[in-house]
């Protein structure tokens, strides 16, 4: 039979239409509304600010704007975590293989756990370190006309310079200022001779404690004592100074990584030919106070120094020395011993969603062999305050990265970097297909006022965006960002915040050794702060120099570095693969200068002027392939991503050994065939053409040349485009 419709059903029924009608349009309307307003850029000139399609929603679906992703990430950092990391990690000296040391890795490892990440997971290796002997202590002497001990110096036997040579120095006093090449050269020319003199050094002067010792013992020294000058260290009476009477610890291996296994991981001692790194000096190195330096170069006689190497300490002239008159002299003893150390790296990962097998990487230096406030809790606490924000995005707000993300808490740092090199060395053959890019957090917060990065030239535009992006506000000056206050104060951030990487920086060995761009970014004062490698790197003491800001520092160092995974974890790798075409021509330019002095010895520079042009036009090529390509293209985006991440590694000399020469870049690496060791040998045809070796120059000549020419042919892709590039 037929059922007629119920009117009334049917006006229910159309009621409901509406209602359902009118709910959809307004849910829409707020998700639009939620989105966009999420975005974080919608005023005219985003492009400028967001750069890279970082207003493009992420790929597959995921549906989160970069912006949404900035401000989530703000919210969930937080200052107290922070401040409460630092505070745990240096109550105590925490040095590798101490029951300290051992339970903070226990406990950081917790902490990735807890964060239920994709991954956590420890890996333990064996190294050779070295620290004061239990019984023998060092000393240092000093010895009257006869020879005889005239006065036993007292010295702290927890202050010392692991890898120093054991062993005795005896010899006159030379003060060397801060140690650095032309220190010496300039004692040289004025006659004043080093050979097997003990030598005063100050601290700082842009040289690490291991070039001071190595360029010593290249001049003939017969030892050294290192001393921190309160000339170098801030003079505001109302900040905490370093006590006259403390010491500064440094290690003083010419390198990074286990000195005893060099090029080869640490993981099995039984499975490494015996081998020691040329890095290791063979004369004994100690560091001591003012208080013990003001002692032995008031004696001295001699040239006087030239005014800026003015020391600021009582009763003591401004003498080189060495004081032969008197026949007065120095004894000093080291009586370090080498011990196998077992160490733990920590690490936790959350996984890609397209490219799980590429890394962005960020570590941190987690012993100490003083407390260690800034040297390891300040990089400790941003990195699980970074590992925990990134995990919570994650797993409860719909963050889902395109590439991999690292979180490594290192041990052995203050023993140069050991853990972090053990582990590339063991994976270097992959790690130049997968290790986009490493942060190293060491050191973050030293200070407030100043912002520095020490850079591979690849990341810096990644930098200068995310500082252009104007969000991240300055730790000490309320209403500004870190970008408006370097530009209203300083002018161009870049002419003062940006410098090259130094061999002691936690980034270093990821560049120079393993070739995968890296940055180690900090906040620091005008002054240094004093007590980096003391026992009194303190919470306390890191909270009075930042005014009780240390929690806001440590945020903000974090949200600057956490916007710049962000955008590498987006979509195309935005790094600037023409950055070293900029320094390769200013060496030719230099070439072009001495051409006709070069070609009456034989040498043609050619050569070098034709691998530079094909390196800059390979990479001006890729660079506008890049630029011009589809960003949501996955196959193209997978392929110009490989070739992006391969452009460091192309910088490391196939002509090297990386066990003799372990820093293989030839920008930022050490030996004869980088490109400063050639520019250096270069110098020498006007400076000193006695000195200048043809058969030296031809062989770095030919070392730099063939590294470039390979990075041009390995850009170009396709073997046969490589033609095209010539």
């Amino acid at each position: 039979a037929l059922v007629l419709p119920d009117r009334h059903a049917s006006r229910r029924a159309g009621v409901l239409v509406c209602v359902c009608g009118v709910t959809t349009f307004t849910t829409a309307f707020l998700l639009a509304y939620a989105v966009f307003t999420g975005h974080d850029c919608p005023q005219v000139g985003v492009q400028e600010e967001e750069p890279d399609g970082a207003g493009a929603p992420a790929e597959n679906g995921a549906g989160l704007y970069l912006g949404q992703l900035r401000v989530m990430m703000r919210r969930l950092l937080q200052d107290e975590d922070i401040y409460n990391t630092v505070s745990r990690v240096s109550r105590s000296s925490h040095p590798p293989g101490s029951s300290e040391g051992t339970s903070l890795a226990s406990e950081v490892l917790q902490r990735f756990r807890e964060m239920h990440m994709d991954h956590t997971w420890s890996e333990s290796l064996h190294a050779t370190l070295q620290f004061p002997h239990r019984s023998l202590r060092s000393s240092l002497w000093l010895l009257d006309s006869g020879g005889l001990v005239s006065e036993q110096v007292p010295l702290n036997p927890s202050d010392y310079c692991p890898y120093g040579a054991a062993g005795t120095a005896q010899g006159g006093v030379v003060y060397a200022n801060y140690g650095r090449q032309q220190d010496f050269h300039w004692l040289q020319s004025s006659g004043v001779s080093v050979g097997g003199a003990v030598v005063v050094i100050r601290v700082g002067g842009g040289v690490s404690f291991a070039e001071k010792v190595w360029l010593a013992e290249k001049s003939g020294a017969g030892g050294v004592l290192i001393y921190p000058d309160p000339a170098d260290l801030p003079q505001d009476p109302r900040r905490l100074g370093l006590s006259s009477h403390t010491a500064v610890s440094e290690h003083v291996h010419l390198g990074s990584g286990d000195p005893f296994t060099p090029g080869f991981p640490s993981f099995n001692h039984s499975l490494v030919p015996p081998l020691q790194s040329s890095g290791l000096p063979l004369i004994p190195a100690l560091p001591v106070s003012a208080a013990v330096a003001a002692k032995l170069l008031s004696q001295l006689t001699g040239p006087s120094c030239p005014p800026l190497w003015r020391p600021q300490l009582p009763y003591v002239r401004c003498l080189v020395g060495p004081d032969l008159s008197s026949g007065r002299r120095v004894r000093m003893s080291v009586t370090d011993q080498l011990m196998p150390v077992q160490l733990n790296n920590v690490f936790s990962s959350l996984e890609g969603r397209l490219e799980p097998d590429q890394y962005i990487i960020l570590g941190a230096q987690r012993d100490s062999l003083g407390p260690g406030a800034v040297k390891s809790g300040v990089g400790t606490a941003v990195l699980l305050e970074l590992a925990r924000t990134f995990s919570a995005m994650v797993k409860n707000a719909g963050f889902s990265p395109r590439r991999s993300l690292l979180f490594v808490s290192w041990d052995a740092g203050d023993f140069g970097n050991v853990g972090a090199t053990e582990w590339l060395e063991g994976y270097l053959s992959m790690l130049h297909l997968k290790a986009v890019a490493y942060f190293s957090l060491d050191q973050a917060v030293m200070g407030q006022d100043v912002l520095s990065a020490h850079s591979s030239p690849l990341l810096v535009d990644l930098l200068d965006a995310a500082i252009k992006q104007r969000k991240v506000e300055h730790p000490k000056h309320a209403g500004q960002t870190i970008y408006t206050h370097a530009e209203r104060n300083e002018g161009s951030w870049r002419i003062h915040s940006l410098k090259p990487l130094s061999v002691n920086s936690g980034a270093y060995t990821f560049t120079a050794f393993a070739g995968v761009p890296a940055m180690e970014l900090r906040f620091s004062q005008e002054r240094a702060y004093p007590f980096v490698n003391t026992p009194l790197d303190s919470v306390d003491r890191l909270q009075e120099v930042l005014g009780g800001r240390l929690g806001a520092a440590g945020r903000s160092l974090g949200e600057l570095v956490g916007e710049m995974v962000l955008r590498l974890a987006h979509d195309h790798l935005p790094l600037r693969i023409t950055a070293y075409a900029q320094a390769v021509l200013q060496f030719s330019a230099e070439l072009n200068k001495h051409s006709a002095e070069l070609q009456s010895r034989g040498l043609s520079p050619r050569w070098v002027f034709s691998a530079r042009g094909d390196y800059s036009r390979a990479a001006q090529s890729l660079q506008s392939a890049i630029d011009r390509s589809d960003l949501y293209d996955p196959a193209a985006s997978r392929s110009y991503n490989a070739r992006i991440m391969r452009v460091e590694y192309f910088f490391l000399s196939q002509y090297v050994s990386a066990v003799d020469a372990p820093f293989r870049h030839v920008i930022h690496g050490r030996g004869e065939h980088t490109l400063s060791a050639l520019s250096e040998h270069l110098d020498r045809l006007t400076s000193d053409p006695e000195r200048f070796d043809d058969q030296l120059f031809r062989r770095q000549l030919a070392l730099f040349t063939w590294t470039l020419q390979g990075a041009a042919n390995a850009m170009s892709a396709r073997l046969w485009n490589v033609h095209t590039t010539h």
